[in-house]
């Protein structure tokens, strides 16, 4: 699915509208026929990175102390505006143009990230250091 993202280059367009996609496509994602069955599967992979990077995130967040909350808060919020920026682009005529392989590709990583902290949270103690 990846290389087909990147292959595709399947990008939703802000300010549209969502589609929705056939029902062949939202219960096969694995062969997609068009272009906007493309848009949907890979929104339905962002939203499920998406899910799994918030869930990570509030069970880190309620491991830490006040204080490393705050700096959780703000590095989190800096690498959200970081991952829309390197993941988008302006287009004259398109208008917004985000592509979803980055976007997921950004996101899994930042759990991954998360992941780690909450282990050490877990195993060894928080060390809010490695939150930046």
């Amino acid at each position: 699915m990846r290389n087909l993202m990147r292959g595709v280059a399947a990008a939703l367009l802000v300010g549209s509208s969502v589609v929705t996609g056939t029902a062949r496509a939202q219960s096969n994602c694995n062969t997609t026929l068009n272009g906007f069955e493309d848009v949907y599967c890979a929104s339905k992979v962002f939203i499920r990175a998406d899910d799994d990077l918030n869930a990570v995130y509030q069970k880190l967040v309620r491991r830490l102390s006040p204080a490393a909350q705050v700096t959780l808060r703000r590095t989190q919020r800096a690498w959200v505006a970081g991952r829309n920026s390197d993941c988008s682009e302006q287009d004259s005529k398109l208008g917004t143009v985000i592509s979803m392989g980055c976007a997921v590709d950004k996101t899994t990583s930042r759990t991954n990230f998360l992941n780690d902290r909450l282990r050490e949270c877990l195993s060894s103690g928080c060390q809010p250091a490695k939150l930046n």
